[in-house]
């Protein structure tokens, strides 16, 4: 592996980059000491927040290789892991966090994760895991039991993982109360044009009323599985 400064604060020149999105500086800097050691990036940056994350990702070009706390001071639950994936097209995305219980696994799975490491596991899972991946594998921690937990939930993740970023952001100010009228205003586009956006968004996430759809966004938040300390 070529040794490079961490550091940075221009794009990469490819997508063999990685970003590390936690709160916690010295849990990021465990991560990027991990990186380092068990896999052949040569540029990791880090965010502490999915702001930040998103921020970077608009302006570079997509990386190889995210890895996410669920726990995130502007996100719930998997909320983070829905924007980050349609922001990063391609990315392989690894959740990271004290979380271990199946259904929120069953449930970052569905909703797009690549893989799913357990806080404070040693260098060689995190190994493992980046090897799985580059196989075409999902990774899962060991105790992890596989199936459709919560099927119905899991179900809507996909759903909503299929939305396009412009549907995605017209959800959310459905989700603020907005209406078509507001939202043609704040995205700088034809009320007509909302008007198709909202409609395909109720036909992706099978939904007959713009308050189904608010439900079914809700249906992201894992938030009583999630600890307070991330």
């Amino acid at each position: 592996m070529i040794p490079h400064d961490f550091t940075t604060s221009g794009p990469a020149n490819d997508s063999n980059w990685a970003l590390i999105v936690d709160d916690h500086p010295l849990f990021c800097d465990a991560l990027e000491l991990t990186l380092r050691s068990v896999a052949d990036y040569r540029d990791v940056r880090t965010a502490n927040s999915l702001s930040g994350a998103l921020a970077e990702l608009d302006r570079s070009p997509p990386p190889d290789l995210v890895l996410l706390d669920l726990n995130l001071p502007d996100v719930s639950g998997l909320d983070g892991l829905l924007k980050l994936k349609r922001q990063a097209a391609g990315a392989h995305v690894i959740i990271v966090t004290s979380v271990t219980d199946n259904t929120v696994i069953n449930g970052a799975i569905a909703a797009g994760a690549s893989g799913f490491v357990p806080k404070h596991s040693r260098r060689g899972i995190f190994k493992d895991a980046i090897a799985a991946i580059r196989a075409g594998q999902v990774y899962t921690p060991v105790g992890f039991v596989p199936g459709e937990a919560a099927p119905e939930k899991n179900a809507t993740l996909r759903n909503l993982s299929s939305l396009t970023n412009q549907q995605a952001r017209i959800l959310e100010l459905i989700c603020a109360g907005k209406l078509n009228k507001q939202i043609a205003y704040d995205l700088s586009i034809a009320e007509t044009t909302v008007k198709a956006h909202v409609t395909a968004i109720m036909r992706k996430l099978g939904v007959q009323s713009r308050t189904q759809a608010v439900l079914v966004a809700h249906e992201a938040r894992f938030t009583s599985q999630l600890p307070s300390d991330g």
